[in-house]
């Protein structure tokens, strides 16, 4: 069995996982580690809006739950992309991020003998361009590749705010 530790920050759309599930030709198993929103600096995420031109999303930053009142919209959310990917066919297990998110992935990748990492991220331009993005940061942390992918937003599936029990 093929083990990726997935580091996500929305749930997964059915591309995403039709896109991480697809990657090998062995069975697939995830550990997935979501990333609550507001733990990334608000300035920075609007800065991305503005330069992706998406000048509506930056206005609303303001308005995204952050601390601890992002942690139930997390806990959804990662709770829909273990369903997500067990419905695909593969093992999986998560966690919410507490504290630093490349101290545990690396015990995690060390933990579970991972054979690799996935960072599926929106795009984060002011930290791509210095380097200080999850997956340029994690390739110096851990001993295992890591794969960097931008997450899709399927107009059909959920928003990371628009999460709903099941």
């Amino acid at each position: 069995m093929f083990t990726s530790v997935l580091m996500i920050e929305q749930p997964l759309s059915a591309t995403d996982v039709d896109f991480v599930t697809t990657l090998h030709d062995d069975q697939m198993s995830f550990v997935v580690l979501m990333q609550p929103r507001g733990a990334e600096d608000r300035l920075l995420r609007a800065i991305d809006d503005v330069a992706l031109g998406e000048l509506e999303r930056a206005v609303h930053e303001a308005d995204e739950p952050e601390g601890e009142q992002a942690v139930r919209p997390a806990a959804l959310a990662l709770e829909h992309s273990l369903r997500s990917l067990r419905d695909a066919g593969c093992e999986a297990v998560g966690q919410l991020i507490e504290g630093h998110p490349l101290d545990l992935l690396r015990s995690v990748v060390e933990q579970t003998h991972a054979d690799e990492v996935i960072v599926l991220t929106a795009p984060h331009l002011v930290e791509e361009f210095f380097h200080r993005d999850w997956a340029s940061r994690a390739r110096h942390k851990v001993g295992v590749p890591v794969l960097k992918l931008y997450a899709h937003n399927d107009e059909e599936d959920y928003a990371l705010g628009d999460v709903q029990e099941q």
